[in-house]
């Protein structure tokens, strides 16, 4: 499990207003596939509140997510393993010197 600061700002430039929140949880997806090697990417309903939290526009700059590789219960689906990502909350103005981390689950 490893927390990231993803910066939507610079992976929707360019994007019509009315397609900004649906390509943010699209692109969300996709860097949770590139980063974790899952097909499988599921969104966590809080995140994808804080996405559309300001509106369709409005989606903030960056996120601080949690990706976490799962297994896969499910026994009859093609992956064994997918991804969830969870949000993180960051006081405001707080993504200054954050790295990525490794963070212990407790599962």
């Amino acid at each position: 499990t490893r927390e990231y600061t993803i910066n939507l700002h610079k992976r929707l430039h360019g994007i019509g207003f009315k397609y900004r929140a649906p390509r943010a949880v699209k692109e969300i997806k996709k860097f949770a596939e590139k980063q974790m090697g899952t097909k499988d990417v599921r969104i966590d309903s809080r995140l994808n509140k804080a996405i559309w939290s300001q509106g369709v526009r409005g989606v903030p700059f960056r996120m601080r997510v949690r990706l976490a590789r799962m297994r896969n219960e499910d026994e009859d689906s093609a992956n064994k393993l997918y991804t969830l990502v969870t949000h993180v909350n960051i006081p405001k103005n707080g993504f200054k010197g954050l790295q990525t981390e490794n963070v212990e689950t407790t599962e």
